[in-house]
């Protein structure tokens, strides 16, 4: 991958000290709830909270999204440039998208896009660490900053029986080495996000670790959860208190989710009629996106939409150089592919729709990110390389206020104009919706105070 850092001296997250035992079904799975000895903090949102957002969903692009493309578009560029992708007007009166993005040009009124972003790095796991978690880190610390969704769930906790922060599927592995970036860091692994992993889009599509494994029936899974309850009861004269507290707690929250009908039902799209799978697109992206939906109607804290290292079509879907062992045609052919921009266009524009219609979008922000845009120059194979001078984002719902564009780029789509906006700055914007004070001191996994961010203003959306 061009311009990867291979953090080759990365060590793993420090191991559980104690297992928990596993009997039969009753499992604690990582993605539910991995454990770490230590106390289980749940913050209590505060009385004097001010928020425009309750819920928040992440649409997660990693790999660097041509912004030329698709939101700022440069017709009066040189051909080299603009090539032959045409502007389109959207619904907002002076806006315009590329013609790649028709369905979210008619949603422009609920959007305010940014295209003053840039992560001031073409590199990309140094660009995608600061994308989800607002700090910018060396290199060789990137797996050291939790996630911002991670600190939504700690600051504000799980909502309706759900995990506080869930990735649709949080399959991501950017690499070499194949390398997970959805990370609690010091908050802890009780934050940890919940990836669903496998692929909604597929007929045998279910979440692992989601109910009881096969050839455990309920009499048997009940028999057994007793026995490991005597057994954790004995277990536990010998155990530090505050550390089997927090495992019981964390065991009880994944029997919860196993047990639930009502999580179950919440990640079950066999439920979706046909039109609305349709709506979405029956892309990757689309069936990706419409989970989302489900779970944010569910009542779901945090949903992020994970979407771009999963190694089957043309590599990194996102990550345009069209580069010989990419497989890729020129990106101006590329960003037509109907599982490229067409699939993101449709999925992300239903959702928005969606929500709108269910009156949910006013309390529940939504947020397109990726680490970096892509150069204007076409490179000798036909792609754009990494681009960290300027990219898009946008946001919508959650009090955003629609229809604006915020910040301008130069006639080639080069370099920011006006104000850049950093990662940092992006993160700070979602933090502020939930009403989160991203310069507040936390206290990490040794009692150490650590602020959530150390740079980012608000960008004005709002």
């Amino acid at each position: 991958m061009s311009g990867s850092i291979h953090p080759q001296q990365l060590t793993p997250h420090a191991r559980q000290r104690r297992s928990f035992l596993r009997v039969g079904g009753v499992t604690l799975a990582a993605s539910a709830a991995q454990l770490l000895h230590g106390r289980v903090t749940t913050a209590a949102p505060s009385a004097d909270r001010i928020a425009s957002a309750d819920q928040v969903v992440c649409l997660w692009l990693p790999g660097g999204v041509t912004h030329h493309e698709s939101f700022d578009p440069k017709p009066q560029a040189p051909e080299e440039v603009r090539g032959p992708i045409r502007p389109i007007d959207t619904c907002v009166p002076g806006i315009q998208f590329a013609e790649t993005l028709p369905h979210l040009a008619r949603q422009a009124d609920k959007m305010a896009v940014v295209r003053s972003f840039a992560a001031g790095t073409n590199d990309h796991f140094d660009g995608q660490a600061y994308a989800l978690s607002g700090r910018n880190i060396l290199p060789n610390g990137i797996l050291s900053e939790p996630n911002f969704g991670c600190v939504i769930h700690h600051q504000l906790g799980a909502t309706a029986g759900l995990p506080g922060y869930i990735a649709v599927p949080g399959s991501t592995r950017p690499g070499p080495p194949n390398t997970d970036m959805f990370v609690p860091a010091w908050l802890g692994q009780e934050y940890a996000p919940f990836c669903t992993m496998g692929e909604p889009r597929d007929a045998d599509f279910r979440v692992r670790d989601l109910g009881l494994l096969e050839g455990i029936s309920n009499n048997r899974f009940a028999r057994r959860q007793s026995l490991r309850n005597e057994v954790e009861s004995r277990l536990s004269a010998v155990e530090r208190p505050g550390a089997f507290e927090g495992m019981q707690q964390l065991y009880g929250r994944a029997l919860d989710l196993m047990t639930s009908p009502k999580v179950r039902e919440a990640f079950d799209l066999a439920q979706e009629a046909e039109p609305a799978k349709e709506k979405y697109g029956r892309t990757k992206v689309g069936q990706r996106c419409l989970l989302v939906r489900r779970l944010i109607d569910a009542g779901a804290r945090f949903v992020m939409m994970d979407y771009g290292y999963d190694w089957g079509d043309y590599n990194n879907l996102w990550d345009n150089h069209c580069a010989p062992g990419q497989n890729q045609p020129h990106m101006w052919k590329m960003c037509k592919v109907p599982y490229h921009l067409p699939a993101v266009d449709q999925a992300f524009a239903a959702l928005i729709d969606d929500l709108a219609i269910s009156g949910r979008l006013e309390r529940t922000l939504v947020v397109f990110f990726t680490e970096f845009g892509r150069t204007p120059q076409i490179n000798s194979n036909g792609g754009r390389d990494h681009w960290g001078y300027s990219g898009s984002i946008f946001y919508a719902g959650g009090g955003v206020q629609g229809g604006q564009v915020i910040g301008t780029t130069d006639s080639i789509g080069g370099y920011c104009k006006t104000r850049t906006y950093s990662p940092a700055d992006a993160v700070a914007t979602v933090y502020k919706a939930v009403g989160i004070d991203p310069h507040q001191t936390l206290l990490d996994r040794q009692n150490r105070p650590v602020p959530i961010q150390s740079t980012g203003e608000a960008i004005p959306v709002f």
